[in-house]
């Protein structure tokens, strides 16, 4: 079981399983461009408090498991996270506009899981790995 995190008034210990894909599912989550997503994830993670315990990127979808405080929704998280990582993908990668008719990075959806009685953190943990 990992420690509890605090902050000025809470005790916590919230981790979700997120999942999310480019739009159309494209396969561009390749080499420069994975390597550089993986680094805005983990600057995000570091700004906002938060810890990334695992990361997967996949050609055509992002996995994250991740300890966040409870001032944070799933919806927040994934919110920071995907407009974030498309603004400066589409900085760093102008050309990735062209592959992408709506001028948008990521789809619209995505997954979400919390840690629980049934799903524990090493069972997530193996299906990213």
């Amino acid at each position: 079981m990992s420690p509890l995190k605090t902050t000025k008034h809470t005790v916590y210990d919230l981790k979700y399983h997120i999942v999310w894909i480019p739009k159309y599912r494209k396969k561009l989550l390749t080499g420069e461009v994975a390597q550089f997503t993986r680094r805005i994830l983990t600057r995000i993670a570091n700004e906002y408090d938060w810890e990334i315990e695992e990361m997967s990127i996949q050609a055509e979808h992002v996995h994250v498991f991740i300890h966040v405080p409870p001032k944070y929704s799933p919806a927040n998280v994934v919110q920071i996270l995907k407009s974030i990582t498309a603004r400066e993908i589409f900085e760093e990668f102008p050309r990735l506009k062209k592959r992408l008719w709506a001028g948008e990075f990521w789809g619209d959806g995505y997954f979400v899981r919390s840690v629980g009685d049934q799903v524990t953190t090493e069972i997530i943990q193996r299906y990213i790995r």
